[in-house]
């Protein structure tokens, strides 16, 4: 039996096979594999899409959960921090509290003393007082005496003015201990514990502050017994998230297993001599590489660009671009070359959704022109979905279709169109060779 897109027929060639005969009962069974097989990939392009979001959720809330046990660690630090310090305070407390007392019993012994100055000092005022009265009897005598007495008149009075200075100093510092006794018996009755265990203002205050500081440190240690329970819990969260990345990751690779034998079984229909639903998309993703490798090979031919510049591999990033652009060499002969191909293959079908050339990286030089519109600064989801030139799709399609050589290669996947917005597509996907070396391959997607 002759089989359609054979490993032996070249890319670019055009024209169509003949059609296989085949008993109309097979023929009927081979299509409606193709549409079971067709159902069945899109099936598991959905399922395995969903299994990549959960994974994707679960990832960001392992990560949180991470996040939240770093910052329950920060606490718990912090809360032993506090612990220390309350301790420190409450210890500082206790010596300011001894301090105090013992200042306090040396302030009642500065009060005992002060009453013993001021009594030195009632003692000198009643002596300078006698001196006085001495004084002025010795005066009174010695004017009685007459010349002979001048002498000893003159020396009475001046003992009788210095007994008077005395008696005025001796006042003044009765005067003033009388003050200082107020003050320090004042200041005695605040820091001093009397009998009884009455407490002075000054106690009382660091008593409110001792309580204040262990009030602090009881409720730093609640805290901290709560975030020690809390850092458990988010282990145990911790531990059974992981568990599910890896049952997630299992689910994907078995996913991935379940795809594969979809996206096979449709190729091997699709082979079979027998036109299906997808014939017309592969026959026209092989023209398409047909004629994008003979453009290429003309502008090597014409020297309009060299070997090395048309596998250029260095993308350039473009700066303010998000999702990130590139430009490489051989950007301007895309732009020139390729759309006369992609635009045409656009009418193919109303169900085709885009057709681009994409070197064996996956990087896109020029798109279709609806989707060539440039970036909006800071509108990730409009960039997404309408500025897809210049860009880097090397996810597991993406990347299939461009380093595929294959005659052709059929694919079912989620297109991300940005903004959690998915669209399940089909892919052609056909080689574009330049001068025997493989260059990339051409991609036509379009809907169910």
């Amino acid at each position: 039996m002759l089989k359609l897109f054979s490993k032996k027929a070249a890319p670019d060639v055009q024209a169509e096979a003949a059609p296989v005969q085949a008993a109309p009962d097979l023929r009927g069974a081979v299509q409606s594999i193709a549409q079971q097989a067709s159902h069945l990939g899109r099936d598991a392009a959905e399922v395995r899409g969903l299994i990549d979001d959960s994974n994707q959720l679960n990832q960001r809330q392992t990560q949180a959960v991470q996040a939240l046990g770093s910052q329950l660690t920060e606490v718990q630090r912090a809360q032993g921090s506090i612990a220390g310090t309350t301790t420190d305070s409450l210890k500082a407390v206790e010596r300011a509290r001894a301090a105090v007392a013992q200042v306090g019993s040396e302030v009642g012994g500065i009060v005992e003393t002060l009453r013993q100055v001021a009594a030195a000092a009632g003692q000198i005022t009643q002596i300078a007082l006698q001196t006085r009265l001495v004084a002025f009897n010795a005066s009174v005598e010695a004017g009685r005496a007459g010349e002979a007495g001048r002498g000893f008149a003159v020396v009475a009075d001046a003992v009788k003015d210095l007994s008077a200075k005395v008696e005025a100093s001796s006042k003044q510092i009765m005067s003033t201990v009388a003050e200082l006794d107020t003050r320090v018996g004042a200041l005695a009755r605040e820091i001093q514990v009397r009998e009884g265990g009455e407490q002075g203002a000054f106690h009382r205050a660091l008593a409110e502050v001792q309580g204040g500081v262990g009030s602090i440190s009881s409720a730093a240690q609640q805290s901290r017994a709560i975030c020690d329970g809390l850092n458990e819990q988010m282990a145990a969260i911790d531990r059974e998230m992981q568990r599910a990345s890896q049952t997630l990751a299992g689910a994907t690779t078995r996913s991935e297993a379940f795809l594969k034998v979809s996206e096979k079984l449709i190729e091997v229909v699709a082979d079979c001599g027998i036109d299906t639903d997808d014939t017309p998309y592969i026959r026209g993703v092989q023209d398409a590489a047909g004629q994008i490798s003979k453009l290429l090979e003309d502008a090597l031919r014409t020297q309009s660009i060299g070997l090395a510049d048309l596998f250029d591999e260095n993308y350039q990033p473009m700066a303010g671009t998000n999702p990130p652009q590139h430009t490489t060499r051989f950007v301007a002969l895309a732009d020139r070359l390729f759309p006369q191909v992609q635009e045409r293959m656009l009418g193919l079908s109303r169900k085709v959704v885009y057709c681009i050339a994409v070197d064996r990286n996956g990087y896109v030089a020029t798109h279709n022109q609806q989707y060539c519109k440039p970036q909006r600064p800071g509108d990730l989801t409009w960039n997404t979905a309408n500025s897809r030139h210049r860009r880097v799709f090397n996810d597991r399609t993406g990347l299939a279709s461009a380093r595929n050589q294959r005659p052709f290669l059929l694919q079912t996947y989620r297109r991300d169109m940005g903004g959690g917005n998915f669209v399940l597509m089909k892919e052609a996907a056909a080689p574009i060779v330049v001068k025997g070396k493989h260059w990339g391959g051409v991609r036509l997607a379009f809907q169910f």
